[in-house]
């Protein structure tokens, strides 16, 4: 029994460190929460995250970040129980905003995610810095210049 224990306990302390590594981890893109915050306040936006993390992240990324202020909805993996790239996670973030996909802007680092909103129609920005982004949302028609 004393070894039962033990291994419990060693285990939650080791699923711990990594929660705690993962978290530290994490940091806010204070530029691009500044420009789509500002974005969102001169056009009227609906503005969604969707992403393949886990609950505990994306709980500890909405809380930490204040994402909530600013964010519309949250569409993660952990939530919905499907996953980037599948076309129904897509179409599931689509039906949520009540939009059509040309109404959409989808920005996203990762090419292979870029390119299947894309190919549903979508406007799609592939991150790569803050000022390319910033200069692609301004070509839509989305800058923050008067």
């Amino acid at each position: 029994m004393a070894l039962s224990r033990a291994y419990r306990q060693d285990r939650a302390e080791v699923v711990e460190d990594f929660q705690a590594h993962m978290f530290a981890q994490s940091q806010p893109k204070p530029e691009m929460i500044d420009l789509i915050s500002r974005l969102k306040a001169k056009y009227g936006l609906k503005v969604a995250t969707v992403s393949n993390e886990g609950r505990e992240l994306t709980v500890h990324r909405i809380k930490n970040f204040n994402l909530g202020v600013f964010v519309d909805f949250f569409i993660s993996s952990c939530f919905v129980h499907i996953r980037k790239p599948d076309v129904d996670f897509y179409q599931l973030a689509l039906d949520c905003a009540q939009v059509q996909p040309e109404q959409t802007v989808y920005i996203d680092d990762r090419p292979m995610f870029v390119e299947v909103a894309c190919n549903l129609g979508i406007r799609c920005i592939h991150h790569l810095s803050y000022e390319l982004t910033r200069e692609s949302l301004a070509a839509l028609d989305l800058s923050l210049e008067e």
